[in-house]
Protein backbone atom coordinates (compact mmCIF):
# COMPACT_ATOMS: atom_id res chain seq x y z
CA UNK A 1 0.00 0.00 0.00
CA UNK A 2 1.10 3.62 -0.89
CA UNK A 3 0.80 6.84 1.08
CA UNK A 4 -2.05 7.12 3.21
CA UNK A 5 -3.77 9.96 2.41
CA UNK A 6 -7.42 9.44 3.65
CA UNK A 7 -8.49 7.40 7.19
CA UNK A 8 -11.71 6.35 7.94
CA UNK A 9 -13.34 6.14 11.18
CA UNK A 10 -16.13 4.26 12.64
CA UNK A 11 -17.51 3.20 16.01
CA UNK A 12 -19.03 0.10 16.63
CA UNK A 13 -20.35 -2.24 19.62
CA UNK A 14 -21.97 -0.69 22.24
CA UNK A 15 -21.93 3.42 22.34
CA UNK A 16 -19.80 5.07 25.04
CA UNK A 17 -20.08 8.39 26.52
CA UNK A 18 -16.93 9.64 24.91
CA UNK A 19 -17.00 8.24 21.36
CA UNK A 20 -17.96 11.69 20.18
CA UNK A 21 -15.23 13.40 21.53
CA UNK A 22 -13.18 10.57 19.93
CA UNK A 23 -14.50 11.20 16.71
CA UNK A 24 -14.03 14.51 17.00
CA UNK A 25 -9.89 14.34 18.11
CA UNK A 26 -9.24 11.76 15.38
CA UNK A 27 -11.11 14.01 12.86
CA UNK A 28 -9.21 17.05 13.70
CA UNK A 29 -6.05 15.93 14.38
CA UNK A 30 -6.13 13.82 11.01
CA UNK A 31 -7.07 17.39 8.99
CA UNK A 32 -4.39 19.34 10.88
CA UNK A 33 -1.71 16.82 9.85
CA UNK A 34 -2.82 16.81 5.95
CA UNK A 35 -4.97 13.82 5.63
CA UNK A 36 -8.56 13.43 4.24
CA UNK A 37 -11.30 11.90 7.03
CA UNK A 38 -14.20 9.89 6.23
CA UNK A 39 -17.04 9.30 8.55
CA UNK A 40 -18.30 5.45 8.22
CA UNK A 41 -21.73 5.26 9.66
CA UNK A 42 -23.31 2.18 11.70
CA UNK A 43 -19.92 0.73 12.54
CA UNK A 44 -19.27 -2.38 9.95
CA UNK A 45 -22.14 -2.81 8.66
CA UNK A 46 -21.92 0.51 7.30
CA UNK A 47 -18.70 -0.21 5.90
CA UNK A 48 -19.58 -2.64 4.04
CA UNK A 49 -23.00 -1.16 2.62
CA UNK A 50 -21.12 2.18 1.54
CA UNK A 51 -22.21 4.67 4.55
CA UNK A 52 -19.42 6.76 3.84
CA UNK A 53 -19.35 11.01 4.17
CA UNK A 54 -16.13 13.07 3.91
CA UNK A 55 -15.69 14.84 7.01
CA UNK A 56 -14.65 18.91 7.68
CA UNK A 57 -14.01 20.44 11.20
CA UNK A 58 -17.62 21.79 10.72
CA UNK A 59 -19.01 17.84 10.95
CA UNK A 60 -17.65 17.77 14.47
CA UNK A 61 -18.11 21.39 15.81
CA UNK A 62 -19.84 20.83 19.41
CA UNK A 63 -19.93 17.13 19.79
CA UNK A 64 -17.10 17.02 22.69
CA UNK A 65 -20.60 17.66 25.07
CA UNK A 66 -22.77 14.58 23.30
CA UNK A 67 -23.14 11.18 24.84
CA UNK A 68 -23.51 8.43 22.26
CA UNK A 69 -22.00 8.62 19.11
CA UNK A 70 -23.06 10.47 15.62
CA UNK A 71 -21.67 7.88 13.51
CA UNK A 72 -24.21 5.54 15.17
CA UNK A 73 -23.34 2.23 15.71
CA UNK A 74 -23.82 -1.67 15.49
CA UNK A 75 -22.94 -5.16 16.04
CA UNK A 76 -22.23 -6.36 12.79
CA UNK A 77 -22.58 -10.80 12.05
CA UNK A 78 -21.89 -10.02 8.12
CA UNK A 79 -18.64 -8.56 9.18
CA UNK A 80 -17.52 -11.67 11.07
CA UNK A 81 -17.65 -13.80 7.63
CA UNK A 82 -14.60 -13.20 5.25
CA UNK A 83 -17.34 -12.52 2.73
CA UNK A 84 -18.75 -9.42 5.13
CA UNK A 85 -15.09 -8.59 5.69
CA UNK A 86 -14.75 -8.64 1.52
CA UNK A 87 -17.38 -6.44 0.66
CA UNK A 88 -15.68 -3.80 3.30
CA UNK A 89 -12.67 -4.01 2.00
CA UNK A 90 -14.09 -3.32 -1.24
CA UNK A 91 -15.67 -0.16 0.14
CA UNK A 92 -12.33 1.15 1.51
CA UNK A 93 -10.44 1.10 -2.37
CA UNK A 94 -13.98 2.22 -3.93
CA UNK A 95 -13.74 5.46 -1.35
CA UNK A 96 -9.97 5.06 -1.54
CA UNK A 97 -9.93 4.99 2.38
CA UNK A 98 -6.15 3.93 3.14
CA UNK A 99 -6.56 3.82 7.10
CA UNK A 100 -9.07 3.01 9.46
CA UNK A 101 -9.72 4.03 13.02
CA UNK A 102 -12.07 1.73 14.99
CA UNK A 103 -13.64 2.84 18.44
CA UNK A 104 -15.32 -0.09 20.42
CA UNK A 105 -14.45 -3.06 22.88
CA UNK A 106 -13.32 -6.25 22.73
CA UNK A 107 -15.52 -7.58 19.84
CA UNK A 108 -15.06 -4.98 17.56
CA UNK A 109 -11.19 -4.18 17.88
CA UNK A 110 -11.49 -8.29 17.38
CA UNK A 111 -12.83 -7.63 14.26
CA UNK A 112 -10.39 -4.29 13.38
CA UNK A 113 -7.61 -7.28 13.88
CA UNK A 114 -9.48 -10.15 11.63
CA UNK A 115 -9.73 -7.14 8.91
CA UNK A 116 -6.34 -5.90 8.99
CA UNK A 117 -4.43 -9.27 9.37
CA UNK A 118 -6.87 -10.27 6.08
CA UNK A 119 -6.09 -7.64 3.59
CA UNK A 120 -3.04 -6.18 4.71
CA UNK A 121 -5.34 -3.15 6.01
CA UNK A 122 -3.56 -0.18 8.49
CA UNK A 123 -6.10 -0.34 11.08
CA UNK A 124 -6.08 1.43 14.43
CA UNK A 125 -8.28 0.74 17.35
CA UNK A 126 -9.64 3.34 19.96
CA UNK A 127 -10.83 1.61 23.34
CA UNK A 128 -14.34 2.66 23.34
CA UNK A 129 -16.34 0.72 25.94
CA UNK A 130 -18.18 1.18 29.46
CA UNK A 131 -16.86 -2.01 30.79
CA UNK A 132 -13.24 -1.23 31.52
CA UNK A 133 -11.86 -4.78 29.90
CA UNK A 134 -9.08 -3.80 27.21
CA UNK A 135 -5.88 -5.12 28.73
CA UNK A 136 -3.17 -2.27 28.25
CA UNK A 137 -5.14 0.72 28.92
CA UNK A 138 -6.06 1.87 32.31
CA UNK A 139 -9.23 3.16 31.88
CA UNK A 140 -11.32 2.78 28.51
CA UNK A 141 -13.44 5.77 27.26
CA UNK A 142 -17.14 5.95 28.74
CA UNK A 143 -15.82 4.16 32.25
CA UNK A 144 -15.61 7.40 34.10
CA UNK A 145 -18.76 8.83 32.92
CA UNK A 146 -20.23 5.40 33.52
CA UNK A 147 -19.22 4.88 37.22
CA UNK A 148 -20.74 8.72 37.86
CA UNK A 149 -23.74 7.70 36.36
CA UNK A 150 -23.85 4.47 38.59
CA UNK A 151 -23.31 6.76 41.79
CA UNK A 152 -25.86 8.81 41.22
CA UNK A 153 -28.19 6.23 40.77
CA UNK A 154 -27.34 4.73 43.61
CA UNK A 155 -26.89 7.23 45.96
CA UNK A 156 -31.16 7.94 44.78
CA UNK A 157 -31.65 4.23 45.30
CA UNK A 158 -30.21 4.31 48.88
CA UNK A 159 -32.49 7.35 50.19
CA UNK A 160 -35.59 4.61 49.35
CA UNK A 161 -33.83 1.87 51.08
CA UNK A 162 -33.01 4.17 54.18
CA UNK A 163 -36.55 4.91 54.35
CA UNK A 164 -37.73 1.35 53.85
CA UNK A 165 -35.23 -0.74 55.78
CA UNK A 166 -34.52 -2.85 52.68
CA UNK A 167 -31.48 -4.30 51.18
CA UNK A 168 -30.98 -3.00 47.58
CA UNK A 169 -29.53 -5.65 45.22
CA UNK A 170 -28.26 -3.17 41.96
CA UNK A 171 -27.33 -5.05 39.19
CA UNK A 172 -24.62 -3.08 36.76
CA UNK A 173 -23.10 -3.41 33.10
CA UNK A 174 -19.96 -4.82 33.02
CA UNK A 175 -20.19 -8.42 31.37
CA UNK A 176 -17.12 -10.46 32.13
CA UNK A 177 -15.30 -8.05 34.47
CA UNK A 178 -15.84 -6.42 37.60
CA UNK A 179 -14.83 -3.09 37.47
CA UNK A 180 -17.98 -0.98 37.52
CA UNK A 181 -19.65 -3.08 40.51
CA UNK A 182 -16.20 -3.37 42.33
CA UNK A 183 -15.30 0.48 41.99
CA UNK A 184 -19.06 2.23 42.15
CA UNK A 185 -19.54 0.41 44.91
CA UNK A 186 -16.42 1.30 46.79
CA UNK A 187 -17.94 5.53 45.64
CA UNK A 188 -21.16 4.84 46.74
CA UNK A 189 -20.75 3.29 49.86
CA UNK A 190 -22.10 0.49 49.18
CA UNK A 191 -22.05 -2.85 51.44
CA UNK A 192 -20.74 -5.04 49.12
CA UNK A 193 -20.18 -5.97 45.34
CA UNK A 194 -20.21 -8.84 43.48
CA UNK A 195 -18.08 -9.86 40.78
CA UNK A 196 -16.94 -12.14 38.26
CA UNK A 197 -13.35 -12.19 39.52
CA UNK A 198 -14.87 -13.72 42.82
CA UNK A 199 -16.96 -15.84 41.25
CA UNK A 200 -15.08 -19.10 41.20
CA UNK A 201 -13.40 -18.64 44.34
CA UNK A 202 -16.68 -17.73 47.33
CA UNK A 203 -20.03 -17.63 47.70
CA UNK A 204 -20.34 -13.86 47.95
CA UNK A 205 -23.61 -13.99 49.04
CA UNK A 206 -23.18 -16.21 51.69
CA UNK A 207 -19.62 -14.44 52.12
CA UNK A 208 -21.47 -10.66 52.48
CA UNK A 209 -24.67 -12.00 55.02
CA UNK A 210 -22.33 -14.26 57.13
CA UNK A 211 -20.60 -11.17 57.98
CA UNK A 212 -23.84 -9.91 59.80
CA UNK A 213 -25.71 -6.62 59.58
CA UNK A 214 -24.88 -4.48 62.05
CA UNK A 215 -28.53 -3.56 64.62
CA UNK A 216 -27.50 -0.08 63.29
CA UNK A 217 -27.64 -0.38 59.91
CA UNK A 218 -31.00 -1.86 58.95
CA UNK A 219 -30.70 -0.94 54.80
CA UNK A 220 -27.56 -1.91 51.97
CA UNK A 221 -26.92 -1.32 48.87
CA UNK A 222 -25.08 -4.66 47.19
CA UNK A 223 -24.11 -4.03 43.88
CA UNK A 224 -24.14 -6.73 41.04
CA UNK A 225 -22.20 -7.28 38.06
CA UNK A 226 -24.71 -8.47 35.14
CA UNK A 227 -24.52 -12.02 34.25
CA UNK A 228 -27.10 -14.23 32.25
CA UNK A 229 -27.02 -16.72 35.80
CA UNK A 230 -26.08 -14.70 38.73
CA UNK A 231 -27.56 -11.23 38.43
CA UNK A 232 -29.13 -9.29 41.03
CA UNK A 233 -32.76 -11.20 40.64
CA UNK A 234 -30.41 -14.14 41.51
CA UNK A 235 -29.43 -13.09 44.56
CA UNK A 236 -32.19 -11.25 45.66
CA UNK A 237 -34.07 -14.85 45.37
CA UNK A 238 -31.78 -16.51 47.26
CA UNK A 239 -31.97 -13.81 50.50
CA UNK A 240 -35.58 -14.16 50.15
CA UNK A 241 -35.35 -18.05 50.51
CA UNK A 242 -32.56 -18.22 52.74
CA UNK A 243 -33.30 -15.21 54.61
CA UNK A 244 -36.43 -14.32 54.92
CA UNK A 245 -36.40 -11.76 57.41
CA UNK A 246 -35.01 -9.02 55.00
CA UNK A 247 -36.77 -6.86 53.01
CA UNK A 248 -35.21 -6.96 49.60
CA UNK A 249 -35.43 -5.30 46.18
CA UNK A 250 -33.81 -5.01 43.15
CA UNK A 251 -32.95 -2.26 40.73
CA UNK A 252 -31.68 -3.13 37.18
CA UNK A 253 -29.70 -0.16 35.77
CA UNK A 254 -29.63 -0.99 31.94
CA UNK A 255 -28.76 1.17 29.11
CA UNK A 256 -29.81 4.11 31.43
CA UNK A 257 -25.93 3.85 32.19
CA UNK A 258 -24.90 4.10 28.91
CA UNK A 259 -25.66 7.31 27.60
CA UNK A 260 -25.14 11.08 29.26
CA UNK A 261 -22.96 13.86 28.79
CA UNK A 262 -19.05 12.66 29.35
CA UNK A 263 -16.83 13.38 32.00
CA UNK A 264 -14.20 15.67 31.97
CA UNK A 265 -11.69 12.16 32.12
CA UNK A 266 -13.23 10.91 29.04
CA UNK A 267 -13.40 13.44 27.12
CA UNK A 268 -9.58 13.92 27.83
CA UNK A 269 -8.81 9.99 27.23
CA UNK A 270 -11.05 10.14 24.24
CA UNK A 271 -9.19 13.73 22.82
CA UNK A 272 -5.45 11.87 23.96
CA UNK A 273 -6.24 8.64 21.79
CA UNK A 274 -7.78 10.37 19.40
CA UNK A 275 -4.66 12.29 18.64
CA UNK A 276 -2.49 9.47 19.02
CA UNK A 277 -4.25 7.29 16.25
CA UNK A 278 -3.33 10.19 14.05
CA UNK A 279 0.08 10.01 15.28
CA UNK A 280 0.09 5.96 14.85
CA UNK A 281 -0.52 6.00 11.14
CA UNK A 282 2.04 8.49 10.58
CA UNK A 283 4.61 6.20 12.11
CA UNK A 284 3.30 3.32 9.72
CA UNK A 285 1.69 1.52 12.84
CA UNK A 286 -1.08 -0.65 12.15
CA UNK A 287 -3.27 -3.55 14.01
CA UNK A 288 -2.81 -2.04 17.49
CA UNK A 289 -4.62 -0.30 19.90
CA UNK A 290 -3.87 3.18 21.69
CA UNK A 291 -4.47 3.64 25.26
CA UNK A 292 -3.33 5.56 28.20
CA UNK A 293 -0.83 3.71 30.93
CA UNK A 294 0.54 5.89 33.91
CA UNK A 295 -0.67 8.88 32.10
CA UNK A 296 1.71 8.53 28.57
CA UNK A 297 -0.07 6.94 25.78
CA UNK A 298 0.96 3.56 24.39
CA UNK A 299 -0.01 1.71 21.50
CA UNK A 300 -1.06 -1.99 22.15
CA UNK A 301 -0.92 -4.70 19.71
CA UNK A 302 -4.70 -6.18 19.15
CA UNK A 303 -3.62 -9.97 19.93
CA UNK A 304 -2.60 -8.39 23.05
CA UNK A 305 -5.40 -5.76 24.32
CA UNK A 306 -7.96 -8.48 23.24
CA UNK A 307 -6.26 -12.06 24.54
CA UNK A 308 -5.40 -11.23 28.03
CA UNK A 309 -7.28 -10.67 30.73
CA UNK A 310 -6.94 -6.99 32.32
CA UNK A 311 -5.84 -7.94 35.87
CA UNK A 312 -8.42 -7.19 38.23
CA UNK A 313 -6.67 -5.66 41.58
CA UNK A 314 -8.20 -7.66 44.33
CA UNK A 315 -6.84 -5.06 47.13
CA UNK A 316 -10.13 -2.95 46.01
CA UNK A 317 -12.15 -5.92 47.66
CA UNK A 318 -10.52 -5.87 50.48
CA UNK A 319 -11.03 -1.79 51.02
CA UNK A 320 -14.54 -2.31 50.24
CA UNK A 321 -14.52 -4.84 53.20
CA UNK A 322 -13.42 -2.75 55.85
CA UNK A 323 -15.35 0.09 54.80
CA UNK A 324 -18.83 -1.27 54.70
CA UNK A 325 -18.87 -2.75 58.36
Amino acid sequence: MGKIQTIGILTSGGDAPGMNAAIRAVTRAGIYNGFNIKGIYRGYDGLIKGEVKSFTTENVSGIITRGGTILKTARSKEFMTLEGMQKAYETCVSEQIDALVVIGGNGSLTGARNFGMEFDFPVIGLPGTIDNDLYGTDNTIGYDTTMNTIMECVDRIRDTANSHERIFFVEVMGRDAGFLAQNSAIACGAEAAIIPEEMTEVDQLAQFMGRGIRKSKKSCIVIVSESPKCGALYYADRVKKEFPEFDVRVSILGHLQRGGTPTARDRILASRTGVGAIEAIKQGQRNVMVGVRNNEVVYVPFSECIRTDKPFDKKLIQVLDELSI
